[in-house]
């Protein structure tokens, strides 16, 4: 287990339910980049926290749309889903330091106590409710049987973020869940001890994560690891603006090549999107890492019609 994280040392971490599309495979290309550019380790890892989802099928095509695009990694893929005795030692790391407690609220509960004004708590932050059960109300839910999730206690703790690309940030942590009730521990709690077992230093994924940044960056100083750089790439957004997805057409790698293009010409479209060559060329990618400055990313979403 690597003691301190090498600070250009990148991962990128599908979650293996469904395909891969373009917005995810540039995603992919952007941290393999970061990372290769700056001579630093390229790891993989599966994120399979929600097994009621995940497939092995989906985990092997995503591993050969990235090879087949020309990405390398190094060291072996790990699963997230054999990995919940590592994070039983994290929780227990946070249960010794007084910060976890249990939380009975339903769905209709959370929504409510979302929808409520909570002091300095982001909107849609749990503000608290059932850390300020009375012990007559706390055995009254234990009595019922239902399993509680278990919340890590933040009290509102101040984050201040920094991103490569999108700055300094300022972000507010609520109580978020560290287990589930059904016993799988949360994701927030799994990435910050993966990212530090696997070495990685900078951690480059698409800017709909910036705002969980800043629960991820106070799990990691309160578990007393070392904070990895952040860099939150553009995402790629389908005609209509909204997020990029089966809806619109051809949009995964098998079919561009449905279609009659090559993982090579898929790559050259990829590049091109964010300025690191020219519409239709289709550069090697030893050239792409020639040509990479993450200082000339764009910052606003693409727009691609596939």
């Amino acid at each position: 287990m690597p003691g301190v994280p090498a600070p250009h040392d990148g991962r990128y971490a599908p979650s293996p339910t469904g395909p891969l599309h373009l917005g995810n495979l540039r995603t992919a290309l952007l941290a393999w980049l970061f990372a290769r550019r700056a001579g630093g380790r390229f790891v993989l890892r599966i994120d399979d926290l929600d097994q009621g989802r995940s497939r092995r099928e989906h985990e092997a095509g995503q591993l050969a749309d990235l090879a087949a695009l020309g990405l390398d990694w190094d060291g072996p893929v790990p699963r997230q889903s054999a990995r919940a005795d590592r994070y039983a030692e994290g929780l227990a790391a946070l249960e010794a330091q007084g910060l976890v407690y249990p939380c009975w609220c339903t769905r209709a509960e959370l929504r409510e106590a979302a929808s409520a004004p909570h002091g300095a708590l982001p909107e849609g932050a749990y503000p608290g409710t059932c850390l300020r059960l009375t012990a007559a109300q706390r055995a009254e839910r234990e009595a019922r049987g239902r399993p509680p999730a278990l919340r890590v206690r933040a009290d509102a703790a101040v984050v201040t973020v920094e991103d490569r690309l999108l700055g300094p940030s300022t972000q507010v942590v609520d109580d978020l869940v560290v287990r589930r009730a059904d016993g799988t521990h949360a994701y927030n709690l799994a990435v910050v001890l993966d990212d530090h077992d696997q070495g990685v230093g900078e951690v480059v994924r698409g800017a709909d994560l910036a705002e969980t940044t800043g629960r991820q960056v106070w799990l990691a100083r309160r578990l007393g690891l070392a904070v990895p750089a952040h860099a939150h790439v553009p995402l790629v957004l389908g005609p209509e603006g909204r997020r990029l997805a089966k809806r619109d057409g051809a949009v995964t790698l098998a079919d561009r090549r449905a279609l009659g293009e090559r993982p090579e010409q898929v790559r050259g479209l990829l590049a091109a999107s964010v300025g690191l060559c020219a519409p239709g060329a289709t550069p090697a990618m030893d050239e792409l890492v020639a040509a990479f400055d993450p200082a000339r990313l764009p910052r606003e979403p693409t727009v691609l019609r596939p």
